[in-house]
């Protein structure tokens, strides 16, 4: 998959749509294809730190630092298969997947109560203090059966988000 739309081939097209479990029509494929070349400025098949933080919405983003491990040095095939969790069509268990690979800061699949504060840090700024947010992460972990001090799994934190209370809708459009 080079990096001139010309270049990407039926089978290139299907092959990524195969691969982010047809979650994007081949069109839409096409589209995430040129804009991923766009970014791509230096042709090298990946999209680096630098030109994700090209991206508005990517840059201004409080938890722009979090996603760019996530993304840095990403194919088309990862661009897209990464992109897919924010589709509309993408289930609310990739979701939380994603969410939860935000949280987990060092990649060893737990959360911790102090990971929780971080990114509530990064997403409030000065709006809140350190012992608010302290308080609402408490609460929200009583309510959903968990104590302060533990340590989360994937599995507790899908508890956690299908508790009662607020719902999550992210989607990135395409065009």
């Amino acid at each position: 998959m080079g990096n001139a739309s010309s270049m990407l081939t039926q089978y290139d097209i299907e092959e990524v749509q195969e691969h982010c479990g047809y979650l994007f029509s081949q069109q839409e494929i096409v589209s995430l294809y040129e804009r991923f070349c766009q970014l791509d400025r230096s042709a090298k098949g990946f999209v680096s730190e630098d030109e994700f933080l090209s991206i508005p919405e990517f840059s201004t983003n409080p938890l722009s630092q979090r996603l760019l491990r996530m993304v840095d040095g990403l194919n088309f095939k990862e661009f897209v298969s990464f992109l897919s969790t924010f589709s509309a069509r993408a289930s609310l268990q990739q979701k939380i997947e994603l969410i939860f690979k935000v949280y987990d800061i060092d990649g060893k699949g737990k959360v911790t109560f102090k990971d929780l504060v971080e990114v509530l840090r990064d997403l409030t700024g000065s709006s809140m203090s350190e012992q608010q947010r302290e308080q609402v992460l408490t609460k929200v972990l009583e309510e959903a059966g968990y104590a302060r001090d533990c340590t989360l799994s994937l599995e507790d934190f899908v508890t956690i988000i299908e508790h009662p209370g607020p719902k999550m809708e992210v989607e990135v459009p395409i065009d």
